[in-house]
């Protein structure tokens, strides 16, 4: 059974960073799929935010330039570095990997 778990979540100052990782348990070897970021705020719809692919990487317009999507199979891991945060980043961002996704980890940007 293939389980998703986020962490790294938290309060930050506009303009800082974080850094948002992503278990993936049960699925073997992660590198062969691709696995996505999501994220979704109070009241809106959720927004599709990142993408790792076998050979790619792709991003939001949104978060171009900000947020950078990485993956170490070893650990099973796929994270999301967010560097100049802003406050209309504040969400519950969620991993995906093929039709599994996880809890969430809440991200609030504020002073």
């Amino acid at each position: 059974q293939v389980q998703l778990v986020e962490s790294g979540g938290g309060l930050v100052q506009p303009g800082g960073s974080l850094r948002l990782s992503c278990v993936v348990s049960g699925a073997g070897d992660i590198n062969w799929y691709s696995t996505h970021w999501y994220r979704q705020a109070p009241g809106k719809q959720r927004e599709w935010v990142a993408t790792i692919t076998v050979g790619s990487t792709l991003y939001a317009d949104a978060v171009k330039g900000r947020f950078t999507i990485s993956r170490d199979n070893a650990k099973h891991t796929v994270y999301l570095q967010m560097n100049s945060l802003k406050p209309e980043d504040t969400a519950v961002y969620y991993c995906q990997f093929r039709s599994n996704r996880g809890q969430g980890t809440q991200v609030t940007v504020s002073s």
